[in-house]
């Protein structure tokens, strides 16, 4: 009978790494460019610009490189970058769009304590940047 609880005790750590760690809450971007709110949007988790910080040199922050020629001149604040994030192991799997490419990527987002390490993927390229947690 001793037995039962030793095995409850090993299965914990196990369950407790299967789940990630929660990304919610606002995130600096990289170079300080946006800020960043993550949270629940439906069955998954989204993320949207509240605030742009550094615009873009020479005009006003649009969506100016987006392949949807009607969305060119919507704002960049207020725009969803981060979309249909659920748990997938120790990390949260969705897709990622850069305004400056006009791109939508696989992405990865897994936090860190204050750091959000974001991975974006294009077939078998990706590149990763770390977000700053906002205070």
């Amino acid at each position: 009978m001793r037995i039962w609880p030793i095995l409850i005790l090993a299965a914990l750590p196990a369950a407790a790494l299967a789940a990630p760690a929660p990304v919610t809450g606002r995130w600096l971007t990289a170079e300080g460019k946006a800020l960043v709110e993550v949270a629940p949007c439906g069955r998954a988790l989204c993320g949207r610009i509240t605030r742009v910080l550094k615009p873009r040199p020479g005009g006003p922050a649009v969506d100016a490189n987006n392949p949807d020629a009607s969305l060119r001149t919507r704002p960049i604040e207020g725009i969803t970058i981060l979309s249909d994030f659920a748990p997938a192991g120790d990390r949260w799997k969705g897709r990622i769009y850069d305004p400056e490419s006009g791109r939508t990527y696989r992405s990865e987002l897994v936090a860190d304590g204050n750091l959000l390490k974001v991975k974006g993927c294009w077939g078998p390229f990706c590149r990763s940047q770390e977000w700053n947690r906002a205070r």
